[in-house]
């Protein structure tokens, strides 16, 4: 199932002309309040030598949802950087990794 909507990705952000490039990450969604739109959280683990301690960093980073896909609060999805879409958002998503009801 995941295969044919990530297929139907693909295919969205070839018809809507972005292209990716740059970083890919992978995140949860938090949020898809705006319109296609979502935001995604990323924790980053970092090493503090000073403190020798690891520490969790959450990042926020809005990303754009092409033309007829759908995402829910808790999915996790893999995002590719693009050109700037709007103020806040140059990402875009490139594949749903875990659905947020599904168990890997």
């Amino acid at each position: 199932m995941l295969e044919e909507i990530n297929k139907k990705i693909e295919d969205a952000i070839k018809r809507e002309g972005y292209s990716v490039r740059g970083m890919r990450i992978v995140g949860k969604v938090v949020s898809i309040r705006m319109r296609r739109t979502a935001t995604i959280e990323r924790e980053i683990v970092k090493y503090f030598k000073k403190y020798k301690r690891w520490s969790v960093v959450k990042s926020k980073v809005h990303v754009h949802i092409p033309e007829g896909i759908h995402v829910d609060v808790g999915d996790v999805i893999e995002v590719g950087q693009t050109r700037k879409i709007s103020k806040t958002k140059s990402w875009i998503i490139t594949k749903i990794v875990k659905k947020g009801g599904e168990k890997k």
